[in-house]
């Protein structure tokens, strides 16, 4: 619902406030909200370069649910929420632009996932946070060639606006694993280049932790959410290296997906960590089988699946 709702309605400022609403309906889970100034004082300058050419302010918003034990670690999900990209400075071609309202799909399935394992009362413990942002031109919106710091401390070269995915997701992975959280995942609508790998039928992943990616491929299967797996080899690493900072936000166009991906490793770290990148299929433009026309609400089934599995494992 939230993906297929325009994107003057669903701002980061309406979403923040569905979560909270979501929250008191469903009840089991607590909800923080980041406003922008939070944000700068925790140094989150690389999420901040997305928002700043919009006049909506961006939000953090992290849920909590301890349906496990006390001192049982949680699951983490993490989810991009650009309620509308136009691509900033490096502005999208105008044409099919009205799909940039799905670019918050990754934060939906988050936000889904939640509210489905504390409507269940599943017996584990689980932290959602999504990055809601929009990316707009504006005079003083985030320039090509810019350099901003991430809250980790990495300094970033922003070579492309419309990279702004991985710009938001570098802050909430940061944000996540200072603050102790092992298991993350995170759900994206990132590249292009997902699509063009595996269509719109199949979701990319990656990740640093086998287990983890093996976990999530069981559940998918599972569910009838169909993933493949792709390498996060150390070759491709080397394409996001920049003369100016740590890292810079694109890779150049071979291997999109994965170096996409690779600039996200840097921000888990060691941390246990997989990348779902569903831009091939947080929508459809078809009727399937139950699915209409619109935003697929890819991800949360096989997330549920997955939390569930984990929960029956440490039973």
């Amino acid at each position: 619902n939230l993906g297929n709702r325009p994107a003057n309605h669903a701002t980061p400022t309406y979403i923040a406030n569905h979560v909270n609403e979501l929250a008191k309906e469903i009840g089991g889970f607590t909800v923080e909200i980041l406003e922008e100034k939070d944000m700068k004082k925790l140094g989150m300058g690389s999420l901040l370069s997305v928002s700043e050419g919009s006049v909506e302010p961006a939000k953090l918003v992290t849920m909590q649910y301890k349906g496990g034990k006390k001192d049982a670690k949680p699951i983490v999900l993490v989810g991009k929420g650009i309620t509308f990209d136009t691509g900033g400075i490096s502005l999208k071609p105008g044409a099919k632009m009205d799909l940039m309202k799905w670019d918050m799909s990754g934060a939906g399935s988050v936000i889904g996932t939640m509210c489905a394992v504390a409507a269940s009362k599943l017996p584990v413990n689980l932290v959602c946070t999504v990055a809601l942002s929009e990316n707009m031109p504006a005079g003083n919106a985030t320039k090509p060639g810019d350099v901003v710091r991430s809250i980790t401390g990495k300094s970033i070269e922003i070579e492309n606006t419309d990279a702004e995915g991985r710009l938001v997701l570098a802050d909430a992975i940061g944000y996540a694993r200072i603050q102790g959280q092992c298991r993350l995942i995170d759900v994206a609508t990132l590249t292009g280049a997902a699509v063009i790998a595996l269509g719109t039928t199949t979701s990319a992943v990656m990740g640093n932790n086998q287990s983890l990616i093996n976990q999530l491929l069981k559940a998918g299967e599972s569910t009838g959410e169909q993933m493949w797996q792709l390498p996060l080899f150390e070759e491709y690493k080397e394409l996001n290296k920049s003369k100016v900072a740590d890292l810079k936000n694109t890779g150049g166009r071979e291997a999109g997906s994965i170096t996409a991906a690779c600039f996200l490793s840097e921000f888990a770290e060691d941390t246990p960590w997989v990348h779902m990148d569903i831009a091939g299929t947080a929508r459809t433009n078809k009727t399937k089988g139950y699915l209409t026309v619109g935003s697929t609400g890819v991800a949360v089934r096989s997330l549920v699946r997955f939390t569930e599995n984990l929960a029956n494992e440490s039973s």
